[in-house]
């Protein structure tokens, strides 16, 4: 018999640890590089102010954007069976993650800005995912957190969030199918 485990779940974004350690370094990774070449090129710290305060500003209007279409939630869909891990975003949230990475591709194209246009196409890219087991190299379980993070290939990373409930069933049916050593 093969065992096949589905379930949705609604994750806060600004109150997961795991999601906010992905946003920090996807957004402070470039944003810091910045301010470290700016500082380089001979940049004094007065100088700094006004990309900063554009920065934050950024930030508020994304934190009230996710707020105000998705609620401050992820809506997440798994299914664990025998050809690997699918991680994908919920039907109704793909739908307006679908009209708005669309929107980007076009915009992004029409203003001449390819990079635009290509980072829509990566974000509906990685609107369903599926890692096979074994692509699984590494997984890091995270108990209090109800997570289990599966790191395969290139672009194969996923975070598998947890019900309370079914947290110790999926933690233990991943580590059954990971080979041992990895």
């Amino acid at each position: 018999m093969r065992e096949r485990i589905e379930w949705s779940i609604k994750v806060p974004i600004f109150r997961n640890s795991v999601i906010l350690r992905q946003l920090g370094l996807a957004i402070g990774i470039p944003f810091g590089l910045i301010f470290v070449i700016m500082l380089a090129s001979g940049a004094s710290i007065a100088d700094l102010r006004y990309p900063a305060i554009i920065i934050g500003l950024l930030f508020f209007l994304t934190w009230l954007f996710i707020r105000i279409v998705w609620g401050g939630k992820y809506d997440a869909e798994f299914v664990l069976d025998d050809k690997g891990i699918r991680c994908r975003t919920a039907a109704r949230q793909a739908k307006q993650n679908r009209i708005i990475n669309g929107l980007t591709v076009v915009l992004g194209l029409l203003s001449g800005k390819p990079a635009v246009a290509g980072a829509g196409v990566l974000a509906q890219s990685r609107q369903d995912v599926l890692v096979k087991w074994g692509s699984i190299n590494k997984i890091k379980e995270l108990p209090r957190r109800h997570t289990v993070m599966v790191y395969g290939g290139f672009a194969q990373n996923i975070a598998v969030f947890c019900t309370p409930e079914n947290y110790e069933q999926v933690r233990e049916h991943i580590a059954s199918k990971v080979r041992p050593g990895r």
